[in-house]
C-alpha cells in the first residue's frame, strides 16, 4: 500500500466522526443553517423584497418566500447574469453554472465562495466514507478518471461561467492532480466523441484504479476501450480498477450491462450533486440511501409530490418528513437559491441517519390518463422482469400514445435499446405491464377498466439513444435521455430508431 492509500485511511477516520455529527445532529444543523442563511441575506435585494428582518421561524418564512422554479427566479438571477451585486446573496458569485432546462433554455446557477467548497467537500467525503467502511483505499495510489465537461470557462459580466463539472474541475485537491486523468488538453475537447476517443487512447494503457462519470457515457468509454482491445472485459484492460462513482441518473437499468462490460461486480458509490448543490452521496456499502448533507449551506423543504401541482401545497421541513413518501425537493442555499424548486423527487428510505434516493423528476412522469407513473415505478418494473428473463437493457423511455390507430385503446409506449433481447417480446411486454399495475394502482384500474390497453414495447436498433442525441447536439457531458414524459416529441423522433 502506497503514501496516498495509508494516509487516506487516517483521513478517512477523522471524516468519518464528523460525519457521525452529522447524522446524530441533522435537525438541529438544518435550524442553525436556516438561520444563518436568513442572517447573511438580509441586506440583498431579495431579502429586502421578501421581508427577511421579519423573519424569526419557519413558519414566518413560508409566508414570505413562495415556491418558485427556474422560471419564476429568473428576474433576480437575470440582474446576477448582468452583473449586479446583492441580489439575492451578498456581493457577487464566484461562479454561474451553465446548464441546460427543458422549458428554460439555457439556465445560470450561481455558485457563491461559501457554496463552491461544498461540492468539493461531499465529493472528497464520499470516497473517504468509502475508505472508512471497507478499508478499501489502494485506488488512491493509481490513476483516476472523471468523465466531465471542459474546464474553460467564460466571463459574463466578469463572472466565471462553464458547466459545473469544469468548474469542479478547478477545485481538484493538489494532491490528486497527479493521479487524475483526461489530461487537461483533452478535457477541454468540445466535441464528446472526439473526447472519448482522446480519452481511451489517453487511459487504456494505465493504471486507472477509479473511474467516475454519469452510467451512459462511462459505457460508452468502456464500449470504446473494448472495441480498440480486441473485445478485452475491462478488467483485463485495467487490472487494478476498483471503484466506479457515478451520479446523475439511476445507475439499476445500467448495472447489468456495465457489471459484463466490466466483468465483475464492482463496488460503486452513488452521488447527488446539481449545480444548485451537492446534496447527499452513498456513504456505506451495507445501507440503502444517500445520506443528505445537512451542514452545506442548504436548508431543505419539501412537499408531497402528488400535491406539488395544488394551489396551495403542504410545504415542510426535515422535522416533518416521513419515511417512503415521495417528495419534490426545494432549496435554500448559500448561493442565493430561495424556496427553489429542483424539480427532482426523493423518498427518505431512514431518518436515522437521514437519507434519500432519488426517484425522478417532478415533471417526469405520465398521467395522460390520471395515472401519474412516476420514473421509480417505471425502472422497478422493467429492471425486476429484465433480471429474471436474462435481458439487458441499454437504455430506455417511455411516453403515452394517446391516439392510437383507429378502433384501439391508447396505451403506453415503451421506446427500449437491448444490449440482450428477451426471446418473446410480446410476452416480456405483457410482464413489465403486470409488474407496472403491481406498483401504480391508478395504472392498474385503468388497464382494468379497459381505459388503456397493456404497454407495448419497441425495440430499437443497436445505439439509438447515442444517435438521436447527437441529432440533437446533446451528446455528452451530462445530459441524459428523460425516462418519461408526458408528451410524444421525444417518442416520435424515436420512431425512425424501431428495428
Amino acid at each position: 500500500m502506497g503514501l496516498k492509500a495509508t494516509l487516506s485511511k487516517v483521513f478517512a477516520f477523522f471524516v468519518n466522526r464528523q460525519l457521525d455529527n452529522i447524522r446524530q445532529n441533522a435537525i438541529a444543523m438544518q435550524q442553525k443553517t436556516f438561520s444563518q442563511l436568513i442572517h447573511q441575506a438580509k441586506a440583498t435585494a431579495f431579502g429586502t423584497d421578501h421581508g427577511f428582518d421579519k423573519i424569526n421561524n419557519y413558519d414566518d418564512f413560508k409566508k414570505l418566500v413562495p415556491v418558485r422554479d427556474y422560471e419564476d427566479l429568473r428576474p433576480y438571477i437575470e440582474r446576477i447574469v448582468h452583473g449586479e451585486a446583492n441580489v439575492t446573496w451578498p456581493g457577487k458569485p464566484a461562479y454561474l453554472a451553465k446548464t441546460s432546462g427543458t422549458t428554460s433554455g439555457v439556465k445560470y446557477i450561481p455558485i457563491s465562495k461559501e457554496s463552491m467548497p461544498e461540492h468539493i467537500k461531499a465529493a472528497r467525503n464520499a470516497l473517504l466514507s468509502y475508505i472508512h467502511e471497507t478499508g478499501n483505499a489502494d485506488f488512491a495510489d493509481g490513476k483516476m478518471i472523471f468523465l466531465q465537461g471542459s474546464p474553460v470557462l467564460d466571463k459574463k459580466a466578469g463572472i466565471q461561467t462553464g458547466r459545473l463539472s469544469g468548474i469542479v474541475a478547478h477545485h481538484v485537491p493538489g494532491y490528486l492532480q497527479k493521479n487524475r486523468l483526461p489530461s487537461y488538453s483533452t478535457n477541454c475537447i468540445e466535441d464528446w466523441e472526439q473526447k472519448v476517443e482522446a480519452i481511451v487512447n489517453e487511459t487504456i494503457k494505465e493504471d486507472m484504479r477509479l473511474i467516475s462519470g454519469i452510467p451512459p457515457w462511462c459505457q460508452m468509454y468502456f464500449d470504446r476501450l473494448s472495441a480498440l482491445s480486441g473485445g478485452k472485459k475491462i478488467k483485463d484492460i485495467f487490472p487494478n480498477f476498483k471503484l466506479y462513482v457515478h451520479g446523475g441518473v439511476n445507475y439499476e437499468p445500467y448495472r447489468a450491462r456495465m457489471e459484463e462490460t466490466i466483468g465483475f461486480k464492482i463496488d460503486t458509490i452513488e452521488t447527488y450533486p446539481a449545480s444548485e448543490g451537492f446534496i447527499a452521496f452513498q456513504d456505506s456499502q451495507k445501507e440503502k440511501g444517500l445520506l443528505l448533507m445537512v451542514d452545506a449551506g442548504i436548508f431543505y423543504e419539501f412537499i408531497p409530490a402528488d400535491e406539488y401541482y395544488n394551489d396551495n401545497p403542504t410545504r415542510i421541513n426535515l422535522k416533518e418528513v416521513e419515511l417512503n413518501k415521495n417528495y419534490a425537493l426545494i432549496l435554500n442555499t448559500s448561493a442565493g437559491l430561495w424556496g427553489y424548486s429542483l424539480g427532482d423527487t426523493v423518498k427518505f428510505v431512514s431518518k436515522d441517519p437521514y437519507k434519500i434516493v432519488v426517484t425522478g423528476r417532478i415533471k417526469h412522469y405520465i398521467s395522460a390518463f390520471g395515472e401519474h407513473v412516476i420514473g421509480e415505478e417505471v425502472e422497478q418494473a422493467l429492471m425486476t422482469v429484465a433480471a429474471a428473463e436474462g435481458v439487458e437493457v441499454t437504455e430506455f423511455t417511455v411516453a403515452p400514445q394517446v391516439a392510437p390507430a383507429q378502433g384501439s385503446l391508447p396505451y403506453h409506449e415503451w421506446f427500449i435499446e437491448f444490449g440482450r433481447e428477451p426471446a418473446d417480446l410480446p410476452a416480456f411486454a405483457l410482464k413489465v405491464d403486470k409488474a407496472l399495475q403491481q406498483k401504480n394502482i391508478y395504472y392498474f384500474d385503468l388497464i382494468e377498466g379497459n381505459i388503456l390497453q397493456p404497454l407495448i414495447v419497441r425495440s430499437l436498433k443497436k445505439d439509438a439513444f447515442i444517435d438521436y442525441m447527437r441529432s440533437q447536439g446533446k451528446l455528452g457531458g451530462q445530459n441524459k435521455v428523460p425516462r418519461l414524459s408526458n408528451d410524444r416529441k421525444i417518442a416520435d423522433q424515436l420512431k425512425a430508431y424501431i428495428t
